[in-house]
């Protein structure tokens, strides 16, 4: 594990040993240099592997940018976290991405980019989730390209980014609405259908969404002059998906290959590819690559038999995941909100099926408690000791999954509020992990 400026003489020594970069690539030093100062207080893993990865993502505005300028059409996406990017990237010469994503941005720039403050003047306070900080971005231009096509999933949605979305309508921006519905039980004698990840839902339901994603399709057909390829863009999608749950499965052995915060980064690539699907595919794979190493070579970049945690909920602070590595847990298993972006989607059924019951499949969509069973059966699987429970300051679902996961039983349970910088909490978080590690320990 490495921190910013030891990486310095660790690229130094990788490109003398003759490392090959895509375009993007680079010193990491250069992403602090431009703001992105959080990336002073984390620690990475000094694999060729993770910069790459980190160079990725933080060169997606300077790509997305760089596309609109060549004429590629941008379109942005909101809410559904893994669907309607899979339709978009089977177009010519267009990329998706998440202006929701923005929330992210005020820990990477410690607040020093004005996203947050800008959403306060325009009456998004801190009374709302960090999402918010996406109506700053907007309003600031400062952080992506203005996209030529705003879609937007409301319905059985965050409240929080609803709110901040339709206060985008009202700052001039026209939005593709289409309706996301709850996932409800089906009613005596009503036809279900398999969702990906298990459970099922009543087959009025997926058609009804299939009836939206078709109009988003038409939509997509209108302003690319042609009709995305569904069935090749499943089968990218499927094959992104295959290769998180490959490196997913090698952490939840007993070796430890990968640190939890390029886990985190990794799994993220789900949701839209971090606007270049080739690129991510060739990420994953040398994640997966460095992973078997490791493992071959009985090489771990933690400590193995650290406590094994299972997190659930993304964090605003990724300094969160270096914390739970300083406590002596690793990660093994999580819900990051969007299972449904590493699921396989089906392919034996039409591609508009595929992804309306992809759709579905979001957690968010259904009830906590169905989300609890999951995440119990998923902890399970990954033999895991402790899953903490990460709540969002503002966000309307996390009191619902509090009380939800409370009733998990079998495996102590502990919940931490993490804010966009954790510096003010940090030690309040370190005494609620240490506890709830030490539980676990004396279980052994």
């Amino acid at each position: 594990m490495l921190t910013l400026a030891e990486w310095g003489p660790r690229y130094a020594e990788l490109r003398a040993a003759g490392l090959a970069e895509a375009p993007w690539g680079g010193p990491l030093q250069r992403h602090r240099d431009a703001g992105d100062t959080r990336l002073d207080r984390l620690r990475f893993d000094d694999s060729p592997a993770a910069l790459a990865l980190w160079n990725l993502l933080l060169t997606e505005e300077d790509r997305l940018r760089a596309a609109k300028a060549d004429g590629e059409l941008i379109v942005g996406t909101m809410k559904d976290l893994g669907t309607v990017p899979v339709m978009v990237y089977g177009l010519p010469r267009t990329r998706a991405f998440y202006p929701d994503g923005a929330w992210w941005l005020p820990c990477v720039q410690q607040l020093g980019g004005g996203q947050l403050a800008a959403a306060d003047a325009l009456g998004a306070s801190e009374r709302l989730c960090p999402v918010r900080a996406l109506l700053g971005s907007f309003a600031l231009g400062s952080d992506f390209p203005e996209p030529d096509l705003i879609i937007c999933a409301v319905g059985a949605t965050c409240d929080d980014l609803s709110a901040v979305a339709q206060r985008l309508v009202g700052l001039g921006r026209s939005i593709h609405w289409w309706n996301l519905p709850h996932r409800r039980a089906a009613e005596p004698g009503e036809t279900v259908e398999p969702l990906p990840g298990g459970g099922h839902a009543p087959a009025r339901l997926v058609r009804h969404v299939e009836r939206e994603l078709a109009l988003i399709n038409d939509l997509l057909t209108q302003r690319a002059g042609c009709s995305p390829d569904l069935v090749d863009a499943i089968a990218h999608a499927n094959a992104v998906r295959s290769r998180l749950l490959r490196l997913r499965g090698l952490n939840a052995g007993a070796r430890a290959p990968m640190p939890a915060l390029e886990l985190q980064v990794a799994e993220m690539l789900a949701v839209h590819y971090c606007s270049d699907r080739a690129a991510t595919v060739a990420v994953l794979d040398q994640l997966i690559s460095t992973c078997e190493q490791r493992i071959a070579a009985h090489h771990d970049a933690i400590d193995a038999g650290a406590v094994r945690v299972y997190w659930v909920n993304p964090v605003a602070d990724l300094a969160a995941m270096n914390l739970i590595e300083e406590l002596g847990g690793r990660l093994v298993g999580s819900e990051f909100m969007f299972p449904h972006a590493v699921d396989l989607l089906p392919t034996d059924v039409p591609p508009l099926t595929a992804l309306a019951r992809a759709a579905l499949a979001d957690p968010m969509v259904g009830s906590a408690d169905e989300r609890v069973t999951r995440i119990a059966l998923d902890a399970t699987t990954v033999a895991a000791e402790v899953v903490v429970l990460a709540r969002i300051p503002g966000a309307s679902h996390c009191p619902s999954e509090s009380l939800a996961l409370a009733q998990l039983p079998g495996l102590p349970v502990v919940e931490i509020e993490v804010p966009p910088l954790i510096d003010g909490v940090r030690p309040a978080m370190t005494t609620r992990l240490q506890a709830a590690f030490e539980i676990a320990r004396s279980r052994r």
